[in-house]
């Protein structure tokens, strides 16, 4: 999915982003110096961060103007401008890495992202990533189809949101074997008063496509916002209802060693942050799937 990003308010108000990415990188089982491609790196902040943790760390992202932002803070690091669903790397690597990535991909292209992240890792090498999962922004979503509607338009929602048993499914047909699966709730405080419409503006710019008049887009953005404000306004600050999918998998072919994450972690593990509510936890192969 192609879009233009504000990069500087997405750094500025939205560092949520990759400070939650942050619990998905631990799942990572490649030892120190591995070669790992961050899927959708944006600004680089995890990128870096993959970097500080002793890897060798390669970033890919669509985003030119999120890129720039990347190579600018992180200058002696590869950066690849390429599509999610159409690369290809010259070396394999150990671990492919992605957050709040595969959301935006169409459900008709997972299988052509997958591919490539198959081609990009060795035998045996990991994909660890989250995205959203089923039941992701509900409210947000439901509160714009009904928006759109008063205002005489059609609204669609741009993402993919599976469960565990779906995009399980796809990886196994990809030539993964799942070895970690968790599907959370993951209510997230956004940036100021108008945390909500900022948040719409960001992320839902391209429902608004067929509408041309900025006042009218606005005007969608309040009543949507104000008719959730009941439910994701406390105490002064708007949340976002978010359900996130983690997950680790790993190609199959010779094991490189990267069996189940240390300590054996369950689905039923709380979220980073203190922010998450109700965990509905599953694991994929190791347990019961959706």
């Amino acid at each position: 999915m192609n879009i233009a990003w504000d990069a500087d308010k997405y750094t500025s108000n939205f560092s949520f982003v990759p400070a939650y990415g942050r619990g998905a990188a631990e799942l990572i089982a490649s030892p120190k110096g591995s070669r790992v491609l961050d899927l959708g790196c944006g600004n680089g902040a995890l990128t870096g961060e993959l970097r500080d943790r002793g890897f060798q760390v390669t970033g890919l992202d669509s985003s030119k103007e999120l890129l720039s932002v990347a190579e600018k803070y992180y200058p002696e690091l590869e950066f690849i401008l390429g599509d999610a669903t159409d690369f290809s790397l010259k070396e394999p690597v150990d671990a492919v890495f992605s957050n709040a990535v595969f959301h935006w991909i169409d459900r008709e292209k997972q299988p052509d992202m997958l591919r490539c992240v198959s081609r990009a890792l060795k035998d045996g090498g990991e994909l660890v990533f989250e995205m959203g999962g089923a039941g992701n922004n509900r409210l947000i979503h439901e509160a714009m189809e009904k928006a759109f509607a008063e205002a005489g338009y059609s609204y669609r929602m741009p993402f993919y949101f599976p469960g565990i048993g779906e995009y399980a499914a796809l990886l196994e047909q990809a030539g993964f074997e799942v070895r970690y699966a968790v599907l959370f709730d993951r209510p997230t405080e956004l940036y100021g008063e108008d945390g909500l419409k900022d948040w719409i503006r960001m992320f839902l710019s391209q429902t608004f496509s067929g509408i041309r008049e900025e006042a009218l887009r606005e005007a969608i953005r309040e009543r949507a916002a104000e008719s959730l404000r009941d439910r994701l306004y406390q105490d002064g600050r708007w949340y976002a209802d978010y359900v996130r999918l983690r997950m680790r998998a790993v190609k199959r072919g010779a094991e490189a060693g990267n069996g189940q994450p240390e300590g054996g972690r369950s689905g039923n593990r709380r979220p980073e942050g203190g922010q998450a509510g109700n965990g509905r936890s599953e694991t994929g192969q190791e347990g019961s799937g959706q």
